[in-house]
């Protein structure tokens, strides 16, 4: 990875942090992408203390002509574009129900369309470079989760994407990756958007017994130079592949009744 330029979304906090700090002490030119002026200069500030090689871009990637910006400002600065990881997510918590119908779309411009839009204007060079594409999904993208319907339904959307795009470019040599981390230590949860739209504000899950971004980003690094398809990093994940589609029901109980235990748990009003 040594010398590659990095496109990262989201990379001022949590996932996108660790993979952007990641990739950087391998020796890649990383450029982050956030939507706040002030974290994108205080991570940037951080890395350059690292001798980290980066760049810093503020931009929101649910508007198309800001991803359009992204590349083209990544090649003024670094020439080229080697591997974009779309990483720039945002969840949800309430029931479907209950929530504005604004919400799911917030969820899926974000999460869907900024993969959507960044990829399309990055990949020209990436195809070029036979280099690669990468989407940070979730265990929500293998199985639909209760109370979070827009968030499943935005990594459903990614991954379907992604793994069209890779099919279509079986000869060109392109690297396609989605990765799945389970529920990990980060500020999503707390960003999470209830039903009318306002940020949860608080976890309902014990976040230090949870996979560190840290470590999530390790497995990605790993997946995108070892060229894997698909990264599942927790026994949840491969028992959504594996057991989950041999005994779907049984897993949907399962997983029902986790989520319908956190704390001030949407379900409570069904019981």
């Amino acid at each position: 990875m040594k010398g590659k330029v990095v496109i990262i979304t989201g990379a001022t906090s949590g996932i996108g942090k660790a993979t952007a700090a990641h990739f950087g002490n391998k020796g890649s030119k990383v450029v982050v992408v956030a939507r706040s002026q002030e974290n994108v200069s205080t991570t940037i500030d951080a890395f350059k203390n690292q001798d980290i090689e980066c760049f810093g871009i503020v931009a929101d990637v649910s508007i198309k002509d800001e991803c359009k910006r992204i590349v083209d400002e990544t090649v003024d600065a670094f020439g080229t574009v080697d591997i974009l990881i779309n990483n720039a997510g945002i969840s949800m918590r309430a029931l479907f129900v209950d929530t504005d119908i604004s919400v799911i779309e917030r969820l899926m411009q974000v999460n869907f369309w900024g993969t959507v839009y960044t990829t399309k204007f990055a990949l020209p060079y990436i195809l070029k470079n036979r280099g690669s594409v990468v989407g940070i999904s979730s265990i929500g993208g293998l199985i639909g989760l209760p109370a979070r319907t827009g968030y499943s339904a935005s990594k459903y959307a990614m991954q379907g994407f992604l793994n069209s795009l890779r099919t279509e470019n079986k000869k060109t040599g392109l690297h396609v990756m989605v990765a799945c981390p389970g529920f990990t230590s980060s500020n999503i949860r707390n960003t999470a958007l209830t039903a009318d739209g306002s940020p949860q504000g608080k976890s309902p899950r014990e976040e230090g017994k949870m996979m560190s971004a840290e470590k999530v980003a390790d497995y990605i690094y790993k997946g995108v130079t070892k060229r894997k398809r698909t990264v599942t990093m927790t026994l949840d994940g491969l028992l959504v592949r594996g057991i989950g589609r041999i005994f779907p029901k049984l897993f949907e109980r399962v997983v029902y009744n986790t989520l319908a235990k956190e704390p001030d748990s949407p379900f409570e009003k069904l019981d």
